[in-house]
């Protein structure tokens, strides 16, 4: 069953808001004090109302870190009647601004906007204290982190499309993710199927077999992948999904030893009994 819940966001109003304190925090401990932080499109009506050193951070795009997109929903937790709940991962958005400094005098300029390379290149990661609004509190699955001086396109096309004077700027981009409240409730986990063949013509005899899937968890309660597990009594294998998950197909019923090893040479082993509740191997 799915459901949807979409929460408040305000993460765009939030960054600007943490943005425009770290700069100001950080400028005044340099001796730039009285400068404003807008987030405005930098054009030549906006420029020509200036009265002070500003410094102008203009969100120009917005889009989906597509290297970043997962596929897989991510379960969370059983419920209490034994199904499984899983949520939809959030869509990873790069946040792209163009940093322009503001003052009377072309050497003034100069150094206010290399102080603010300085400083957005000093945070490569903005410090959880830092935060303002809905990101603080863990609300984002990620460290929030930043990049400057890797522009995107054309510089003269943006400054034609805002109706601007040409002038230097910096690129600033900052990732963030995005929730959408998607869950859905799915029915228990599977874990042994059983199927029994007998032949008509022949005495009646009956031939069961059955499959059984299992779980590699580090010790942390972490799924861990590529982990090649084998049942040695019968020559079977198999080898662990991104889930932690592994299966094995037509095995009679019985208790089998299970052996796992993973890339890095860490092992487990435990007793698989058919049919049962499956396996669960932690690798340590």
């Amino acid at each position: 069953m799915l459901t949807i819940n979409v929460p408040l966001n305000t993460m765009l109003a939030d960054l600007d808001e943490t943005l425009r304190d770290l700069l100001k925090d950080e400028l005044e401990r340099h001796g730039f004090e009285g400068v404003d932080i807008e987030f405005d499109a930098p054009s030549r009506d906006w420029s020509g109302q200036l009265s002070k050193p500003t410094v102008n951070l203009f969100l120009y795009d917005l889009r989906e870190a597509e290297n970043l997109r997962a596929s897989e929903w991510t379960p969370t937790q059983n419920s209490s009647n034994g199904r499984r709940v899983e949520i939809r991962p959030p869509m990873v958005m790069e946040c792209s601004y163009a940093v322009t400094a503001w003052t009377q005098a072309v050497e003034d300029e100069h150094r206010l906007l290399s102080q603010v390379l300085a400083i957005l290149f000093a945070f490569p990661q903005l410090p959880e204290e830092r935060l303002n609004g809905r990101l603080t509190g863990g609300s984002q699955p990620w460290p929030i982190k930043g990049r400057i001086g890797q522009g995107k396109g054309e510089k003269s096309d943006f400054w034609s499309a805002v109706g601007g004077q040409y002038k230097v700027s910096l690129d600033y981009v900052v990732r963030l993710a995005v929730e959408s409240g998607a869950r859905r409730e799915r029915g228990p986990e599977v874990r042994t199927q059983t199927i029994r063949t007998s032949l008509t013509d022949a005495p009646r005899t009956v031939l069961e077999m059955h499959r059984s899937t299992g779980r590699v968890k580090d010790e942390q309660g972490n799924p861990v992948s590529d982990v090649w597990v084998t049942l040695p009594d019968l020559g079977a294998w198999a080898s662990s999904t991104p889930q932690g998950t592994f299966r094995f197909d037509r095995l009679p019923p019985g208790l089998h030893r299970v052996l796992a090893r993973a890339a890095d040479g860490r092992e487990a082993d435990a007793l698989l009994q058919v049919p049962g509740p499956g396996a669960d191997l932690v690798i340590s």
